[in-house]
């Protein structure tokens, strides 16, 4: 799922709008919701930024990173493997993503590694846990 596609489900679906009602307020098609949804790669800019605007959104430019939006649907409360940016390598879980309140963003993930995981299914606490960052994930994977 590309990044815009997995980005408009997860604040479609945070909004609690379905698809019909979120191409409606946007003025588009629900094809066009299904397709943009599904990633598909050639897509009408001026209607994406209908459909961003909505979520109060637009399109630009920026920085390569790993999608946290892909990291939400396909890694979240999953044995995983991040390598980040400095090359350190970490396994464990992701149990939960961080927002940002100024941008309405997920910027940064609540992580558990493998060495505490059976006390932290015992016994949930934060120190336990370690926030990464989205932008100090290099690499993703399943374990």
């Amino acid at each position: 799922m590309g990044h815009i596609a997995s980005f408009v489900k997860y604040h479609r679906k945070k909004l609690g709008l379905t698809q019909e009602e979120l191409a409606s307020k946007a003025g588009v098609g629900l094809r066009f919701v299904r397709e943009m949804e599904q990633g598909k790669e050639t897509l009408q800019l001026d209607k994406v930024n209908q459909v961003l605007a909505l979520l109060g959104f637009s399109l630009n430019a920026s920085r390569h990173q790993v999608d946290a939006y892909d990291i939400f649907w396909n890694y979240f409360n999953k044995a995983i493997k991040i390598t980040l940016t400095n090359r350190i390598i970490k396994y464990g879980i992701i149990i939960k993503e961080i927002i940002d309140k100024k941008d309405n963003k997920i910027n940064a993930w609540k992580f558990v590694s493998n060495n505490n995981a059976i006390k932290y299914q015992q016994k949930p606490e934060d120190k336990l846990t370690e926030i990464i960052l989205n932008t100090d994930i290099q690499a993703i994977e399943e374990q």
